[in-house]
């Protein structure tokens, strides 16, 4: 090896060492101490748990990797990893990326392929929603191939409380984006979300600060749709984002109030809520006081 490439590695650790030494360091309160706040409070990990953390590529799910190995480090070891990176489709810029980033932090990941973009982009219309769940189930099966019985998603608080929103505004109906979930398709696996506390504000202030780049959105489809003047002005979760942005300006409290909304519900004031699958109306309880 020639003293260039010796120099080149030499700062490839250091910067390494320099990103873990952040999390745990500079970001602590923001972002490590929430991110295992959440593992603790919504039981996310159990005694022998085999972990698939899912990496697309883009700052959360980096990040998420990175946290997930300094819970190892720093934690205690009483669950695996795999850190799984499906290539749904992505160009070589974007692919080279992740894998240029996931050598530099010290992440050993797993790559497998499946034809993704290529099935959504025939079906027309929107493709996020049905790109979403293929990705989803792609994940779920070659996690349990591996022997898997989580998959983690790097949702972010924002993601929650954006979600509270767009299915109270445009879906008529109040839930949110649960903390983990059991498989509907996969018998044995969950689907659990460790940064479901950490805010997005300080993800970017850790990017920034460490000065990485990562892919936003690597998907040709909604690439095409700029170029059709369909951007990203028009999405429902930007319009909600900016919603909560104004809101903001006069209410400093209002996201975490969006979040306790979902924590705080008093069924005996709301009309009707639905327990698996079957409909209360407060009628049918009402005149047996």
């Amino acid at each position: 090896m020639s003293d260039t490439e010796k120099n080149i590695n030499s700062e490839v650790k250091d910067k390494c060492k320099d990103v873990e030494r952040s999390i745990v360091k500079k970001f602590r309160k923001g972002i490590w101490c929430k991110f295992t706040k959440a593992i603790n409070e919504y039981e996310l990990i159990q005694d022998g748990d085999k972990i698939a953390v899912c990496i697309s590529g883009g700052k959360d799910s980096m990040l998420m990797a990175k946290l997930f190995q300094e819970l190892e480090r720093h934690g205690k070891k009483n669950f695996s990893v795999e850190f799984l990176v499906m290539n749904p489709g992505y160009n070589q810029i974007n692919l080279d990326n992740i894998l240029n980033n996931a050598k530099m932090l010290n992440v050993p990941i797993t790559v497998f392929e499946s034809d993704i973009f290529d099935v959504v982009d025939g079906q027309g219309g929107a493709p996020c929603y049905l790109c979403a769940r293929m990705r989803r189930g792609h994940l779920y099966s070659k996690a349990k191939d591996l022997g898997c019985n989580k998959i983690a998603l790097g949702h972010h608080f924002d993601d929650v409380i954006e979600t509270i929103l767009m299915g109270m505004l445009y879906g008529g109906q109040i839930q949110t984006m649960m903390p983990k979930l059991h498989s509907t398709n996969f018998e044995g696996m969950e689907l659990i979300r460790p940064l479901y506390l950490v805010r997005e504000e300080d993800i970017i202030h850790w990017k920034e600060y460490n000065e990485l780049t990562f892919i936003n959105c690597a998907c040709k489809l909604t690439s095409s749709l700029v170029d059709m003047n369909k951007s990203e002005l028009s999405s429902k979760r930007f319009e909600i984002k900016r919603l909560i942005s104004e809101l903001k300006e006069t209410n400093s409290f209002v996201e975490k109030n969006i979040f306790r909304s979902v924590e705080n519900v008093n069924l005996e004031t709301v009309i009707a809520y639905k327990n698996k699958g079957e409909k209360h109306h407060f009628l049918d309880t009402y005149y047996d006081k």
